[in-house]
């Protein structure tokens, strides 16, 4: 399983592999408006992440094509 964190303004994803996934939380609009609490709070599956304190899903192969959620 995944693991995900909010570090100096990126959301960091490290797969079982080691290999990451990093994107700023500023790219994503819901993400950019979101407490630290609300950022720490994320859950992972085999799939992409969620933020349930911010209603925000991302998947994995979204992000892979640099997809990092809701365009403003």
């Amino acid at each position: 399983m995944p693991t995900a964190f909010e570090k100096n303004d990126y959301i960091v994803a490290v797969m079982e592999s080691g290999a990451e996934i990093r994107f700023p939380v500023a790219d994503n609009p819901r993400l950019a408006h979101g407490t630290p609490q609300q950022l720490s709070n994320i859950e992972a599956s085999p799939f992409g992440l969620h933020w349930p304190d911010l209603d925000e899903d991302l998947s994995f192969a979204g992000l892979l094509q640099g997809d990092y959620g809701q365009k403003q």
